[in-house]
């Protein structure tokens, strides 16, 4: 009973076997191998974006904090939710990479920023001229860390407001499959049609190994990319163990299936969690991810019975009432089995 998080999943047997097939023979590094400049086509086919800039990394940090620096300079703001990853979960790295930019925190139920909220935000800031941090960029996360997701008409929204004051979006995808299958739509609408300049298009959370692609809609971005990642460090030699990894999880749509897997837990999960009395869900579940609330008593029985999950937030404790509702986070991966949610369920009942 592993609900963790999804990171902690292992890998397709697919992807296993593309790495194994990588690693005859000799290649070429640093990604001018064939499956590299195959990987590069298959994305730029996927997005329906031809001229698009693709860049392979091996952690989403690296993904965002790189994207990140190629649009907003070290003297200006990222506007985000206020629980977005490059704020809580980053150690800095936005900041870092960026040479020091401004994460500006913007509200919104359930880790959405609204677009009234983004509006009054970016008016807000830059307003005394040379004394503030000028306005830079706008991220969104998709899905969001309250495993919510925003549609393309909501992507869009945000974007024009971002795009009204000449500022570029950027979309954390780490659990970009997870959103595509929760809301039915195609890359293309979710993204660069929405109004999308640079996504992190994650693999990690949805079962590679370790592999991110950074896809920048505006290729004259791509050179500035090239070096940051060279010079932050994250240019790999044998990039073609990276390319194998993206190449098995784009084929044949193994990644909307994984992700189709692990969404379809969560949705099973939560039935079952709909179903108690004792229980509320804190945020609506809309992908992979389901943060509930039960007594104390009940996380006591489950943690007995071996399940794996966090308290969210953190700062709770299984001492005290037993009655007391203590929050919790659930995240289904792409190996979550019905098995398993069925015996998290009944472990409930003791």
């Amino acid at each position: 009973m592993h609900f963790a998080s999804d990171n902690g999943s292992g890998v397709p047997p697919e992807v296993i076997a593309a790495l194994g097939r990588a690693n005859d023979g000799f290649a070429a590094g640093y990604g001018a191998d064939p499956l590299s400049l195959a990987v590069r086509d298959r994305l730029r086919a996927l997005f329906e974006a031809p001229q698009a800039a693709v860049h392979l990394v091996a952690t989403g940090t690296a993904a965002n904090a790189l994207a990140l620096a190629c649009y907003c300079p070290p003297w200006a703001a990222v506007f985000c939710h206020r629980v977005a990853h490059i704020e809580e979960d980053e150690c800095g790295a936005p900041e870092f990479y960026t040479g020091g930019a401004k994460l500006v925190l913007v509200e919104g139920s359930d880790a959405r920023m609204a677009p009234d909220a983004l509006e009054a935000r970016i008016k807000a800031t830059g307003g005394a001229g040379v004394h503030n941090v000028q306005r830079g960029m706008v991220s969104l996360t998709n899905t969001t860390e309250a495993g919510t997701v925003y549609t393309p008409a909501e992507v869009a929204a945000l974007s024009q407001v971002a795009h009204r004051h000449g500022l570029p979006v950027h979309m954390d995808g780490a659990r970009f499959a997870n959103a595509l299958v929760a809301t039915g739509a195609t890359p293309a609408d979710i993204t660069w049609r929405a109004g999308v300049d640079v996504l992190s298009f994650g693999g990690t959370k949805n079962g590679l190994l370790g592999v991110e692609a950074v896809i920048l809609f505006d290729p004259a971005k791509a050179w500035e990319f090239e070096l940051r990642r060279k010079r932050g460090g994250h240019l790999f030699s044998k990039h073609r163990y990276l390319a194998a990894q993206m190449d098995a999880y784009l084929e044949g749509d193994l990644w909307l299936r994984l992700a189709g897997q692990a969404n379809a837990m969560a949705e099973r999960l939560t039935a079952g969690l709909t179903a108690r009395a004792d229980t509320r869900l804190v945020h609506p579940p809309q992908a992979n991810m389901v943060f509930a609330a039960f007594p104390r008593a009940v996380h006591r029985r489950l943690q007995a019975a071996g399940a794996k999950y966090y308290l969210w937030p953190f700062d709770q404790t299984l001492e005290g009432p037993d009655d007391a509702p203590v929050s919790c986070r659930l995240v289904c991966s792409w190996s979550t089995t019905a098995a398993e949610v069925d015996a998290f369920l009944a472990h409930m009942d003791g």
